[in-house]
Parts: C-alpha cells; structure tokens; sequence
C-alpha cells in the first residue's frame, strides 16, 4: 500500500483501497453462492444425471452393422456429445435453483465426465459431498460433515433422527419420534409409558391415558402424575373446575365454561350485559332493548309499546331483537325520506294550481317588476321612465281587456 492508501502490485499497477474492497467482496460472494446451495438441489441435479447416463446407455444408431454400432457406441459413451444431451435436460426450465447450480459447476461436471468418472463413479459422493461440500454421507452433519450421535440402534437409537443429517447444516441433536425422548431417544416421553417384554429386547413406548403425565399403563388408574389441569387423587387424574375457583380468568360479558383439563370463555347471550352462563336466563343485567321478564331477559317490542316509534307519516315500524327499525310503508315507490317519488316523477310545479291561482301569481310578478322601474324612474332616469310608462300602459291594457271580455262573456249568457 502507497502513501495514498493504494493497493500496488509488484508489475506497478495500484488499485484504491474501496475497489480492492469491492472486488474481494465479488468474490467471496460468487464462491459462497455455490458453497451455501442447498444439498437437496445438489442431490437433485445428480439423481437427474444419472438417469440421463441411464436413458442414453443403449442409444441405437440404426446403422444394421453391429460391429460398426459398438465401435460408434464406445466412442459416444464418454463423447461430449452425449454429455452435452444429458446436461440440456437434466434441470426442468422451471426449477431455477438447479439452473442456478448447473451453471456454476459446468467445470466440474466436465472434470468429472472426462477425467474422474472411472475412479469416482458415484457422481453425488464426488461432486455434493468431496468437490463442492454441501452435503454430508449419512449420519453426519454440520459443516465439517461430524457424526451424529448414535446408539444401539444406529443414529439416535434408531428412534429418531439427527436434525441436519447430509447437510453441512444443523446442530445434529436428535429429534424424537412420538413417545420417545432423550440424547439417544432411549427415554419414554410425557404420557407414554415402557412396556413389559418377555424376551431381552427393549419394548417399546405406549401412550397413557390422556390425562396422565407418567404412568404405569394405559388405563386411567394407572396414572403416577398428571397433565396441568388435573389433580392426582387414587391413581387417577381428577379434572380440575377452573370455574369454581380462581383460576380462570373470563373478559367482560363472556362467562367461564369448564372441559376436561381446561376451561373455555364463551360469549354471553345477546340479551345480556354480563352472564353466569348461557341463554338469556343467567344474564347479570338485561342489554338495552330487553327487559327481565321473570327470570329471563326478554326482547321489548318498541313497535307496539310506543305511541309512535317511526316519526314519518309514511313509515311503518318492524321490531327487532333489542332494537326496531323504521321502513318505507308498502305499495308504492319512495326515496330515502318516505317520499312518494311518483309525486316528484309525474307532475309539474303548478299541476295543481288552478287558473285563477295562476293569474293572480302573474300579477304579482308584474306588480314586483312595476314597482322597481317606478323607483328607478324616480330617479330620473328617461329610459327606465319609459320602460315604466310602458308597462304602466301594458298592465292597463290586459287588466281592461280581460275586465271587457269577461262582461261581454256574461251579458251574452244573461248575466
């Protein structure tokens, strides 16, 4: 490294120290890629193979000259070319971590098709275990492939099996199969119990009854401990009634209900606020809309309690538990507020109205406008004067042409 903090070599070349950094981190990560790949994709690219070697054993030629096909065949047997149609099949287009792999060790599998197949025949031992070191032989684990702890019956005692087991990965402590425990898996677990052999061999392990933690067999009064939630008493596991005592613990308005070993919190009745158990009859307090009738707590009918539960004239109450609710009357279409919406969808404004009230509406428009030019040609504004005069005249005009016709009308009838 010179006074500037670079990395030289002996050719005179000198790199920064965070490139330096940089490219030994590209490294290590590209070699730990192919050292951190799961043992089972490595076994599955290998079982691949081999039955790629298989497929294309006996590979017909067609040729008719035997001689000829043996020759060829002994050439094709170690020929890249068969190589090259076991590669392209042995990892399906959908499984990316063989892809991944195959492309990271096409190297070796040529050093091993090439040079090492005659000395090293079982591909996975060469390749998974000694070349790449992801997996492990059986009965070892772990990342420098350690021996699983073992006993008469072979790994774990034959009766269980060693967590990480050929893999470089796991602790190898031995997982028990049900009913058993221990280092060696030699034990009887919780509720299982050893039983009686008449030969040398060891018997194996049988579950208690279910509420015995130990015991000596598999019937109730067997029991020499008991699981949490029952109590000794006899030889027998007695259930405990958390309800009764302070054990349990139940939230608010749910109530406690006892099973065997256990206890449930089950939610009160609808018709409670707060319960000793089921139905409306062990409620604490009635919820709002019912009343204790009796011993029960009963739904209140608002509908026909209330003078008038539905403030709408055109709505008509339904009762519900607890509660009711206000719904349009039937028999016609209505809105969000009991509305008739054909009142709204076929007749217009004035409808109604009959024609002397529409005559008297038109003269009070006129009026209004009248009086505000009269007060606009108070001011002295000519144009607005003239308007006024104008519809002075106009008004006149209708009121004695309306007046004329109506007795004319009436001196021809008579009146």
């Amino acid at each position: 490294m010179d006074a500037d903090g670079r990395v030289c070599v002996q050719d005179g070349m000198c790199w920064s120290w965070p490139l330096v950094s940089a490219l030994v981190l590209c490294s290590l990560l590209s070699v730990g890629t192919v050292r951190t790949a799961p043992c089972q994709t490595c076994r599955r690219l290998t079982d691949s193979f081999i039955k790629g070697l298989e497929r294309t054993a006996n590979k017909n030629f067609g040729g008719g000259n035997t001689a000829w096909e043996e020759e060829k065949l002994a050439k094709y047997a170690r020929s890249e070319t068969r190589l090259l149609e076991i590669v392209e099949a042995v990892c399906d287009k959908s499984d990316f971590d063989c892809n991944r792999l195959l492309e990271q060790i096409e190297d070796q599998v040529e050093t091993w098709w090439f040079h090492r197949q005659q000395e090293a025949p079982d591909l996975f031992q060469w390749l998974c275990i000694e070349e790449l070191r992801l997996c492990c032989p059986p009965g070892h684990y772990g990342p420098e492939c350690t021996e699983c702890p073992s006993g008469p019956g072979g790994v774990c005692g034959g009766l269980g099996r060693c967590e990480g087991e050929g893999t470089r990965l796991g602790d190898g402590d031995c997982v028990c199969d049900p009913g058993y425990s221990g280092v060696l898996c030699q034990d009887c677990a919780h509720g299982y119990y050893r039983e009686k052999s008449s030969n040398h061999t060891q018997p194996p392990c049988s579950a208690c009854h279910h509420s015995c933690k130990k015991c000596t067999g598999p019937q109730d009064n067997k029991c020499l401990d008991c699981k949490p939630g029952w109590i000794l008493h006899s030889n027998k596991c007695v259930d405990v009634d958390e309800c009764g005592t302070e054990l349990a613990r139940c939230p608010s308005n749910t109530y406690c209900f006892n099973t065997d070993g256990s206890y449930e919190c089950r939610g009160c009745d609808q018709a409670c606020v707060g319960c000793m158990g089921s139905g409306p009859a062990r409620c604490k307090k009635c919820a709002r809309g019912f009343r204790l009738t009796g011993a029960k707590c009963l739904d209140i009918d608002e509908c026909s309690e209330r003078a008038i539960a539905c403030p709408g004239l055109n709505e008509a109450c339904i009762n519900e538990e607890g509660s009711f609710r206000c719904e349009c009357a039937e028999g016609r279409p209505w809105d969000a507020a009991c509305r008739p919406l054909d009142d709204f969808s076929q007749k217009g404004l004035f409808d109604d109205m009959t024609d002397d009230e529409v005559l008297v509406l038109q003269q009070m428009f006129f009026g209004v406008v009248i009086c505000a030019l009269a007060t606009l040609a108070a001011k002295g504004d000519m144009v607005f004067t003239a308007i006024f005069i104008g519809g002075v005249a106009a008004m006149a005009g209708y009121w004695l042409s309306e007046k004329g016709d109506r007795v004319l009308d009436g001196f021809l009838k008579g009146r």
